[in-house]
């Protein structure tokens, strides 16, 4: 990594004061399942391009309606759409989950990623991403929470915050952030630092308008030291 990302040292010296400062304003967060696996990844598709709340709407509307993954599989087309709605682009959204399903059911005979526990990380990735609509950052977000594997799930406030503070080169793109941050923090550490970080992202490091008065990283922040230091 130190051969692709300049300074790389430089920005991976700042994860432990910032991993530090983070757990002292919000704790460390022990790993739990959030979602069973094939859950995890209907909800993570449910989540592109909209807010959580509109994620969690549809995605609780999908499970009252069908009572099993193969129902949702099997549904009328215009049936699913209008039942993820609320999550926005429904009409891409549920193509893209049925497909995944009959493509999930044609390779395993069943409706069920769980062998992903148990396959080398790099294959569990690329085989994730070969479904349908799937990217780096839901194969991560798949194996982390509901596998609890070494992925590093770069979201859309962990890719702020990685280039404000100075983790990640100023314009890179969020798929190419995730073996970046995966350089940067240690595999144990994955899941407490991917939480801290979207948790100041939303109260303090906001996209706007950032808090820096109150915020306990600007001796480590690029983005104070050059912008915002008086």
């Amino acid at each position: 990594m130190a051969n692709i990302i300049p300074d790389f040292e430089r920005r991976k010296a700042k994860y432990k004061p910032v991993a530090d400062a983070l757990g002292e304003m919000y704790g460390f967060p022990d790993w739990r399942q959030w979602l069973p696996p094939v859950d995890e990844l209907v909800d993570c598709i449910l989540s592109q391009s909209t807010t959580d709340t509109n994620r969690d709407r549809a995605f609780a509307a999908l499970k009252a309606r069908y009572p099993t993954w193969e129902t949702v599989r099997d549904a009328p087309l215009d049936e699913v759409i209008e039942t993820i709605r609320p999550a926005g682009l429904a009409h891409q959204k549920a193509p893209r989950i049925q497909d995944v399903l009959r493509t999930i059911t044609a390779q395993r005979g069943e409706i069920n990623i769980d062998f992903l526990a148990d396959l080398p990380l790099d294959e569990a990735k690329a085989w994730l991403t070969s479904l349908n609509g799937v990217g780096p950052k839901t194969a991560a977000i798949v194996l982390c929470f509901a596998f609890n594997r070494a992925a590093f799930p770069v979201d859309t406030h962990v890719h702020r915050l990685g280039q404000r503070i100075g983790f990640l080169p100023e314009g890179i793109s969020a798929d190419k952030a995730h073996p970046v941050m995966e350089a940067i923090a240690p595999p144990e550490d994955y899941y407490a630092f991917h939480l801290n970080l979207i948790r100041h992202g939303r109260e303090v490091c906001n996209a706007r308008s950032p808090h820096c008065e109150r915020c306990p990283l600007t001796t480590h922040c690029d983005y104070f030291q050059r912008e915002r230091r008086v």
